[in-house]
């Protein structure tokens, strides 16, 4: 990545979107490139992004310790980024 691509990277606005969890209105703050990665993941895997939010909420914890879900969709997308060949 040259410097140009990085500063263009970085500048990536934090958009608020909403989605629905188990059909309850929820929002999540979240880079626009992490959001086209979740958007791609859910698709490829066949799914509505509510769908895939829906299963990522339900497996993090809710003692309270866990990332926030914008966190959370962050992380689920890096992961898969990690084991893509």
């Amino acid at each position: 990545m040259n410097e140009e691509e990085l500063k263009e990277l970085l500048s990536s606005p934090v958009i608020k979107r909403s989605v629905m969890i188990a059909g309850h209105a929820s929002s999540v703050t979240i880079e626009e490139p992490f959001w086209d990665a979740f958007k791609e993941l859910a698709k490829t895997q066949g799914k509505s992004i509510n769908v895939l939010v829906t299963e990522l909420d339900d497996t993090r914890p809710q003692d309270g310790s866990s990332a926030n879900l914008s966190s959370a969709i962050r992380l689920y997308v890096l992961k898969n980024l990690k084991t893509t060949p």
